[in-house]
């Protein structure tokens, strides 16, 4: 790479980072932060410890974007819940609530599919966060920090939420063929019922 690339590469992330930084106002930093934590199974919890310590590592990135510690909402209910459906997820239920009652300037998560892997959930958060002015940060990637009163916020959001629920589909897809082949070849066992 010549340095007239490196110069403009090194140019171009200060910009998208200055960009980013712009969407925080003073009015943000006046509300909450809440970082939502989510594991799809227990046997993640206790499988992928890494998993749960990066989540929680995202107070520290909400410092980063300058919110004091007792100014960040660490909602961790659904622990061990599927982002499937919001049915029996209290956490996400309680992540919408205190969007619409309370002040939270912005949602940190460490991918969409920890906050939902239903559109119907999904937007429905996108929804209640554009009418009050809550950004959303995605820290799977580059791009990081929305907006989702912002149109290309809005796209790339929805974007990401339905790529998250075909992975879901997906995912139950692989998994039932695999039985199926399982079975196919008379391997298939499982745990007779008690009783």
């Amino acid at each position: 790479m010549t340095s007239t690339a490196r110069s403009r590469s090194a140019h171009a992330d200060r910009d998208a980072s200055l960009g980013q930084r712009t969407k925080i106002t003073s009015w943000h930093h006046e509300r909450l932060a809440a970082v939502y934590v989510r594991q799809s199974t227990a046997q993640q919890v206790l499988l992928h410890p890494e998993s749960t310590r990066l989540q929680y590592g995202l107070v520290s990135r909400a410092e980063a974007y300058g919110w004091a510690r007792e100014r960040i909402l660490v909602i961790d209910d659904d622990v061990g819940k599927s982002g499937a459906t919001a049915v029996g997820r209290t956490g996400f239920e309680r992540l919408v609530t205190e969007v619409s009652l309370s002040p939270v300037g912005l949602i940190l998560g460490l991918e969409m599919a920890r906050l939902a892997r239903s559109n119907l959930d999904w937007h429905r958060l996108l929804d209640v966060c554009a009418l009050f002015g809550t950004l959303i940060a995605d820290l799977d990637g580059l791009d990081g920090l929305y907006d989702p009163a912002l149109y290309n916020d809005r796209l790339l959001l929805g974007l990401k939420g339905t790529m998250s629920e075909a992975e879901l589909h997906l995912l139950k897809q692989r998994l039932s063929q695999g039985c199926l082949s399982t079975a196919r070849r008379g391997a298939l066992t499982f745990a007779l019922p008690s009783g």
